[in-house]
């Protein structure tokens, strides 16, 4: 009797070895948005405990997904690379190749008349299946867009595209109009960090020159290297404790007294101002500098 049980347990245990190899491995992708305690809430009062429970856990990579919002982390407006739908075939090719990005909103008259995206890879299949430039329609090649509310958080988000099998989603806001635009690398990048593909530029410059007496810089440029580049110490003033601080993010914070938001101007002692032009919940990303002489001229 015992030899029998012994045999069934271990035919068993092979089953269940043989089933598990059998699964098929789940994406990153899938395995993040698995983590996230989404479902029926009304009916899993425990799932609810649960979302609130990381919501409060700082610590939490997870967590920080349900309390950053999808506004925190969008490509602000002003600053998306988008096409008109009757763009012609060698313009979008130029833009797909001047950006290096595979995705182009693609709109109707202005940004905030969205039709949806065109991918690079449905691009060049049209290209090389047409050779006539004048047949070419860019509605024809559209895919699907999220539109997505600027409150919600990234976790719900990254959720959400999992379901609608996407990459990109436009933020709207309470008119109807387009705020910002988020991409899945964005999201991914909250639990992650920062992400750098095979286009980024490992040499880049931190900052650069936008026009006489304006930088437009990354948060992490130095203080220092900045200094020896520009002959502008933004650290000479006594209220400013400078071995406290080594970036420009340590700067506006110190000067703010707190992370400051995207849009907000911060001004410094001695006349000039910084400009937040991208930001989240957690940290200055990018910002602009202008001089006293920029400020004057721009008013």
């Amino acid at each position: 009797m015992g030899d029998t049980d012994g045999s069934s347990s271990a035919a068993h245990s092979a089953q269940r070895k043989y089933i598990k190899s059998k699964r098929k491995p789940q994406s990153f992708f899938a395995r993040i948005a698995g983590w996230l305690p989404f479902g029926d809430l009304q009916h899993e009062p425990d799932k609810t405990q649960n979302l609130e429970n990381l919501k409060d856990n700082t610590n939490s990579e997870v967590g920080n997904l349900l309390r950053v919002s999808v506004q925190d982390v969008s490509i602000p407006k002003a600053e998306i690379v988008a096409v008109s739908d009757i763009i012609s075939k060698e313009d979008l090719f130029d833009t797909f190749s001047n950006t290096a990005l595979t995705r182009l909103p693609v709109y109707e008259g202005t940004l905030d008349s969205p039709l949806g995206f065109v991918h690079f890879k449905d691009f060049i299949l049209k290209s090389n299946s047409n050779g006539d430039d004048s047949s070419f329609i860019v509605k024809n090649i559209l895919r699907t867009l999220l539109f997505v509310p600027p409150s919600m958080s990234v976790g719900v988000l990254l959720a959400k595209m999992q379901a609608e099998r996407t990459h990109m989603a436009l933020v709207i806001d309470e008119y109807g109009g387009v705020d910002g635009l988020v991409t899945i690398e964005d999201l991914i990048e909250q639990l992650v960090g920062d992400i750098e593909d095979e286009h980024d530029e490992t040499n880049q410059k931190d900052w650069l020159l936008e026009k006489p007496g304006q930088y437009l810089a990354t948060a992490k440029t130095s203080l220092r290297e900045f200094n020896e580049e520009t002959g502008l110490d933004l650290t000479n003033e006594a209220s400013i404790d400078a071995e406290e601080i080594d970036t420009f993010g340590g700067l506006v914070f110190m000067l703010a007294g707190r992370v400051p938001v995207r849009g907000e101007i911060v001004p410094h002692p001695h006349g000039m101002e910084f400009e937040i032009i991208e930001a989240d919940a957690r940290r200055v990303k990018k910002l602009r500098l202008r001089l006293p002489d920029a400020i004057k001229a721009a008013e």
